[in-house]
């Protein structure tokens, strides 16, 4: 879908007929509310994003922040991507909202009202990295179909919760156990109440890691409506798609998961290297856990002047799924060379890194500033888009700004 222009004319007044931005975007958000029911609404005024923020499609709605965006240690709420696949839940009270955990790998099914898992389980805070799948399609030749993501489909936001580990442990898991699906509140786009717009999960190693979240906040207040409130499944590292919004149920598999978007080709990989363009059988695909290592660049922005005797700062964000980020570099001569950046240690495990440097630069010209991060396995970013997929998944080529020294 082409992006659309919108024309910020509308009013929470005329969308939700009750409530103010600072109600809807704040941390006392209303029983039974409905701002994120009309799909044609302003989105910048509806989530209360940066006006430089990028909708790439309005049905559902999925939005990607520019790289200078994302220059914040810790992504706020107006910067933060969107991704959805169906329509949020159009009536929440949260007085009555329940999770529920069932399947075949449980000793019981139980419900928890949020009150129950706010008091019953230890809260525990974490800064997560979550990043789309697909970040970086629109680099991919041939074009993959979906989202055209730049590099804005990324963040780090502060989450807190409880970890899904405790609750599986209060009630009970069998040794069959190799899966978990997650279930939610938003609608199929079609609006058919027989199909479910998502329902993916992780393996059983992934949920009962430590920082694997039942979370309900973020950045310190309640999730905003865009993301999830008021309880989302956080797996930082992974692909978003397992970090599922609205989660009303957590079913324990003894099979891998297959609920919506769990089959070929959807989040899935071919198992080997394949020509741009050759089609890959569902049985050749893998399903992406650990994202791979990858890096941006936050300030500048791209398109930066300075003189010849000034010295150019730059700063970022190097992460890498499951791991950390071993070293950082930047180049300015195409990949010819590259130079150490300072980077700093993850404050958690499984939140990005964050890293700079001072260059000077030679002579006048036009240069480009290519950043390269290498991960504790000592796998790098390539400079080129990776090997090709149907999907477009997987993109970790070195994030690029222009400069020009006069």
């Amino acid at each position: 879908m082409k992006r659309r222009n919108f024309v910020r004319k509308a009013t929470l007044t005329t969308m939700a007929g009750i409530i103010g931005a600072d109600i809807v975007f704040g941390s006392k958000m209303p029983i039974n509310y409905q701002p994120l029911a009309l799909q044609d609404t302003d989105p910048f005024v509806l989530f209360g994003l940066d006006k430089e923020m990028v909708v790439l499609n309005d049905k559902p709605w999925n939005i990607e922040a520019k790289a200078h965006l994302l220059d914040e240690k810790v992504t706020s709420n107006k910067n933060m991507f969107i991704r959805n696949n169906g329509i949020p839940p159009e009536n929440i009270d949260v007085a009555s909202w329940t999770l529920v955990i069932d399947g075949e790998s449980v000793e019981q099914t139980k419900t928890y009202t949020l009150s129950e898992l706010k008091s019953k389980f230890k809260h525990y805070t974490y800064q997560l990295t979550v990043e789309c799948g697909g970040n970086g399609r629109s680099e991919f030749n041939p074009p993959a179909k979906g989202n055209q993501w730049t590099i804005g489909a990324v963040s780090c936001a502060s989450w807190t919760g409880v970890r899904l580990k405790d609750i599986l442990d209060d009630v009970g898991v069998k040794d069959s156990a190799v899966y978990i699906g997650y279930h939610a509140a938003d609608s199929h786009i079609s609006r058919d109440p027989n199909k479910e717009p998502i329902s993916r999960g992780v393996p059983m190693r992934k949920a009962v890691q430590e920082e694997t979240l039942v979370a309900f906040k973020m950045n310190g207040e309640d999730i905003p409506a865009a993301h999830g409130y008021p309880l989302r499944l956080v797996c930082g590292g992974w692909p978003a798609s397992t970090s599922g919004k609205w989660l009303n149920r957590i079913s324990v598999r003894n099979i891998e998961h297959d609920g919506a978007k769990m089959k070929a080709p959807a989040y899935r990989v071919p198992k080997n290297t394949v020509a741009p363009g050759e089609k890959v059988e569902d049985e050749d695909m893998k399903i992406i856990e650990s994202m791979p290592v990858k890096s941006l660049i936050t300030y500048p922005k791209s398109g930066a002047v300075l003189e010849l005797d000034k010295k150019l700062k730059i700063r970022g964000h190097a992460w890498a799924g499951e791991l950390e980020v071993d070293q950082m570099e930047y180049s300015i001569d195409f990949g010819a060379t590259w130079q150490t950046c300072s980077i700093e240690k993850p404050v958690n495990r499984l939140a990005w890194q964050h890293f700079n440097a001072v260059i000077t630069f030679p002579e006048k010209g036009y240069y480009e500033v290519w950043a390269r991060a290498t991960d504790a396995n000592g796998v790098g970013q390539p400079m080129l888009v990776p090997g090709w997929n149907p999907k477009g998944y997987l993109n970790n080529a070195c994030h690029r700004i222009a400069v020009k020294v006069k």
